[in-house]
């Protein structure tokens, strides 16, 4: 990555208009009109991609320098993909109240946040205070972006296989930031049969232990009362969704699915089962890879949620912004396109990223 200027500065008059003495004037103006800082400087179209570095990929807590790949990738994305000029910031702390005041400091430089690779529960607490604090959008890209692309490839597997989302049974592996999210945004889409499993097992209201966050999945699923460990969930559901960790079910726990199942894995580096395995019993799979069908990929999302907001001048990131960028997503898979091995847009798709961004402002303006 480098920082290249959008305007020429190759002689004295041009110089003298982005720094001194001709950027006094610019600085008067906004300090007349504070709303003109938009469009006069970085902050109309640059995001901060922000970690801690908790929870990279299925990496888990790899500390701060290791982290600093993942986020300057997902800042190159944004720029070349979506437009939008995105830095990667890494902050030395775990701390919620240091993560929340850092941010909010360092806020009148950036147009939106995109917070990134931080572990739950504390995400859900730093993405709410930060929401209450800025009026710029606030998008957690673990979370949304992660629950965006699902809903897209879902709706699309599911018209392949004849089925809808308000008659299916979904498992789901992982009740942290993405799991959660993606619970939230199947719900809101009518989805009413959901299990959520974690390491312990299938999450439940009697099950002990089960607190914080988990207290939320745990009234909000299982309607059927299943209990028991995650191999035992898939029994019966359409659909498998792993968002948590490597190795937990086989290609015999994927075959007590039921009739046309579905199978998304699309953790990184190593998903709950083996893709190969896995596809041996499944209608429909999506993964994470780039060299298997259907990538479910983060970057099919968060350029375009971007580009979107900064073009409608949006100040939140709200519901029904990431419904519309998850049907924008969809609808980029044609009628005459659509099939098993392909439920999602490649990650290659020129036409993606626009789709979404005109969606996303569509929705920012009504709302």
């Amino acid at each position: 990555m480098e920082v290249v200027p959008k305007v020429p500065l190759n002689h004295r008059d041009e110089l003298s208009r982005a720094h001194m003495p001709g950027v006094a004037g610019v600085c008067l103006a906004i300090a007349k009109h504070p709303a003109d800082v938009r469009p006069l400087t970085i902050k109309r179209s640059t995001v901060a991609v922000v970690t801690d570095g908790s929870a990279v990929l299925g990496l888990r807590d790899i500390e701060p320098a290791a982290a600093l790949p993942v986020i300057e990738g997902k800042a190159s994305c944004s720029s070349s993909i979506g437009g939008v000029d995105a830095w990667p910031v890494r902050l030395a702390t775990k701390d919620v109240d240091e993560i929340v005041h850092t941010v909010g400091l360092r806020a009148p430089v950036y147009g939106g946040i995109n917070l990134e690779e931080i572990a739950a529960p504390r995400c859900f607490e730093i993405e709410r205070r930060l929401r209450e604090r800025l009026d710029i959008p606030m998008f957690h890209d673990d979370q949304h972006g992660f629950a965006i692309v699902v809903l897209a490839a879902l709706t699309n597997a599911l018209r392949v296989v004849g089925k809808k989302l308000a008659d299916i049974r979904v498992t789901l592996s992982g009740v942290g930031a993405a799991g959660t999210a993606i619970i939230k945004l199947l719900r809101q889409q009518g989805v009413g049969d959901l299990v959520a499993c974690d390491r312990q097992g299938v999450v439940s209201r009697d099950r002990p232990g089960v607190d914080g966050a988990r207290c939320w999945v745990a009234e909000h699923t299982n309607v059927s009362g299943v209990s028991g460990p995650l191999r035992a969930a898939p029994e019966g559901a359409d659909v498998f969704l792993g968002v948590s960790a490597a190795d937990l079910l086989s290609a015999g726990d994927i075959s007590r699915l039921a009739e046309d199942p579905i199978v998304f894995a699309p953790v990184n580096p190593d998903p709950e089962v083996d893709p190969f395995d896995a596809r041996k019993y499944a209608a429909i799979l999506a993964t994470g890879r780039s060299d298997l069908p259907s990538q479910i990929s983060n970057v099919l999302a968060f350029p375009g949620v971007f580009r979107g907001l900064f073009d409608a001048g949006a100040t939140e990131f709200t519901d029904e912004i990431e419904l519309a960028a998850a049907q924008a997503i969809a609808d980029a898979v044609g009628p005459e396109e659509l099939n098993a091995s392909y439920v999602v847009p490649s990650v290659r798709d020129a036409e993606v990223a626009p789709a979404v961004a005109a969606a996303v402002r569509s929705a920012a303006e009504k709302t």
